[in-house]
């Protein structure tokens, strides 16, 4: 029950504790749980942008819908889509299944050969809505991640993409944002911090078959 109360416990923060920084201990924690979130194929076609800056964090709250946790926050994460996924990153991406699991050519090849004609098959406006589709996976790991590390967190998809992506120079490196998410330590006066959660019962949320 510990993940549950954890869950419980965890809410989207309206206000930051500014003095508050999280140890490096606690980053290298969440940029570890981002690399393992599963991804469709095992391709990752997303990045993460770990931003510790006070300057440039209250530059990117005009963008961020006036959200004041942008500046707040301790570290602000950025989920990125690559917008460049092109058959050589499925061709890396099978040499490396190679090196690290030993896997015999014959048994990788069909899966690569069918992977490299679903790529050709797709427009880029295809390609990137799926890549979009696994950062909102990651988002939901990082979420339980951080419930569980005692990090608070607010997911946010109420900003501007291309400001961010102009700010943070993400087309000269093939990305897009598509998800923010601001971590840190809760405000003591954050009015939302006691507030018990508002669901539906289980009984209208879940359906079973047996």
């Amino acid at each position: 029950m510990d993940s549950i109360e954890s869950l419980k416990w965890r809410y989207a923060v309206k206000k930051f504790d500014e003095n508050r920084i999280l140890p490096q201990e606690k980053i290298d924690l969440i940029k570890e749980a981002f690399n393992l979130t599963p991804s469709s194929y095992g391709l990752q076609p997303i990045k993460l942008l770990v931003i510790q800056n006070k300057e440039l964090q209250q530059k990117l709250v005009e963008h961020s819908w006036n959200q004041p946790q942008v500046a707040q926050a301790s570290h602000v994460l950025v989920l990125c889509i690559d917008t460049n996924l092109d058959e050589a990153d499925v061709v890396t991406y099978f040499k490396r299944i190679k090196e690290i699991r030993n896997t015999p050519d014959e048994i990788l090849n069909p899966f690569k050969e069918y992977l490299l004609g679903n790529l050709k098959d797709k427009t880029k406006e295809e390609l990137q809505s799926w890549a979009k589709n696994q950062a909102y996976i990651a988002m939901g790991n990082l979420l339980t991640v951080c419930a569980i590390e005692k990090i608070d967190s607010c997911p946010m998809e109420g900003f501007t993409p291309d400001k961010y992506d102009e700010i943070l120079n993400l087309k000269e490196k093939n990305l897009s944002a598509v998800l923010v998410l601001p971590v840190g330590y809760r405000a003591e006066d954050d009015y939302m911090k006691d507030l018990k959660k508002v669901r539906k019962p289980l009984e209208e949320s879940i359906l079973e078959i047996s």
